[in-house]
């Protein structure tokens, strides 16, 4: 349908360019009967607000995609931050461990971590081993792996992996 309006859009511009051009540069053309030439430009017309028309509507169509997109984006945002506070609680992990694992689930290195938390890095290398531990991974990829699979299929069950009796 879209390719169909360009072009019927593309025969309408041609149309009256050729006729602007043409009485501009005193090109000689053959008369149309004037009822052919009526037909022609309300053809040509038709066809110009059938691509406006269509371009609200595509405009209008991508801005609700986008504002769809959008929405889902904070969502899934949101259900991260939640995933993250469920598996903080269920791991038990002190108001420390959560800032050292959320920056760790960041990319934060060790000593940026220390350094936002004006800690030192031994402190932060010690936190993230309890956190490993709580966790049951044995290092940051396998941390973050789990929250990715939990965003992807769900959350396991209490009973599964990571997850204490």
């Amino acid at each position: 349908m879209i390719v169909l309006v360009f072009l019927v859009q593309a025969l309408c511009a041609f149309f009256f360019v050729s006729d602007i051009l043409s009485s501009l540069l005193g090109i000689y053309t053959r008369p149309l009967a004037w009822e052919l030439r009526e037909m022609l430009e309300i053809g040509a017309a038709v066809g110009l607000v059938l691509g406006l028309v269509l371009g609200g509507v595509l405009i209008v169509s991508s801005l609700r995609a986008r504002n769809l997109a959008q929405e889902r984006l904070r969502r899934a945002s949101g259900a991260f931050m939640d995933l993250l506070e469920e598996r903080f609680t269920l791991w038990g992990l002190t108001p420390a461990e959560r800032d050292v694992a959320l920056f760790a689930i960041k990319g934060l290195s060790t000593a940026e971590i220390a350094t936002l938390r004006n800690t030192s890095e031994g402190t932060v290398k010690a936190q993230t081993n309890a956190i490993y531990r709580k966790a049951g991974v044995t290092g940051r990829p396998q941390l973050l792996s789990l929250f990715i699979e939990d965003l992807i299929e769900g959350p396991a069950t209490p009973d599964g992996p990571n997850h204490p009796a």
